[in-house]
């Protein structure tokens, strides 16, 4: 390598990392690009050295610098035949530094903002249908993000916050295979914040428990919670109820 970088003569230079690249030995390959592209800046052949030096971080799975590169060489060379390549490999850089679903999901909106982007504007691509893949996935990693957030507040008897969560959990992801189960850890939060509030509070907050629970009916009727959800309206009925009771008590006292 000593040898390589102090030689004077750029060709040989290219050579040598043309030669490494095709060895796969990506560290060697970057450092003698990273020496050889200014020699080459203004010719033809700069831009195929660009696209591999970009590959060089990338397999070395450097996607920081990857993505960045991807950037430049489209900034570059926007016109390129190969700028539909660099537009989903920067894409995917994020996708690869997307992280497990407990931590932030920066990289996780970025792939899919830039994968959605490349959808729009290369329909026709080869690459769209592994690209709506992918983002299926960061979408439901994103998903298991909300509902564990969800869960957490309900694990910590936050449960009008744990309510209000998986009713947004619902929202953003109305098609998802855990529709009715998110809807169902609604009502169960709604009820339990129904049954903790103040007296003054409790019919009204009943009522809101019943109001989520015929939504559900009529939105998942086939629904394995559905018996459970009936049992929510009985129950809220009965406090209303009980309520309705004492009040009068109070009135006739």
């Amino acid at each position: 390598m000593n040898k390589i970088l102090k030689s004077k003569d750029a060709a040989y230079k290219l050579k040598m990392a043309e030669a490494f690249y095709e060895q796969k030995k990506w560290g060697k390959a970057m450092t003698i690009y990273e020496d050889v592209l200014p020699y080459y800046k203004t010719t033809p052949q700069f831009q195929d050295i660009y696209y591999k030096y970009a590959y060089t971080a990338y397999n070395q799975k450097d996607y920081t610098n990857a993505e960045n590169l991807f950037k430049t060489f489209l900034e570059s060379f926007p016109n390129s035949p190969r700028s539909e390549e660099m537009e989903y490999m920067r894409a995917y850089t994020f996708y690869k530094q997307s992280p497990k679903a407990e931590l932030d999901q920066t990289n996780t909106y970025k792939a899919i903002s830039y994968f959605q982007t490349f959808i729009n504007t290369h329909p026709q691509s080869v690459r769209v249908n592994e690209a709506m893949r992918l983002v299926d996935e960061l979408r439901k990693k994103l998903e298991v993000k909300e509902y564990k957030s969800a869960m957490l507040y309900y694990n910590l008897g936050e449960f009008r916050a744990a309510g209000v969560s998986f009713s947004t959990l619902l929202d953003n992801y109305p098609e998802s295979n855990s529709a009715d189960q998110y809807k169902f850890m609604a009502i169960k939060s709604f009820y339990r914040f129904a049954e903790l509030s103040i007296a003054s509070k409790k019919a009204e907050r009943f009522r809101e428990v019943i109001e989520h629970a015929n939504n559900f009916i009529e939105r998942f009727p086939e629904s394995k919670y559905r018996k459970e959800v009936e049992d929510y309206i009985t129950s809220s009925n009965s406090e209303i109820q009980k309520f309705s009771n004492n009040e009068q008590v109070k009135t006739t006292t």
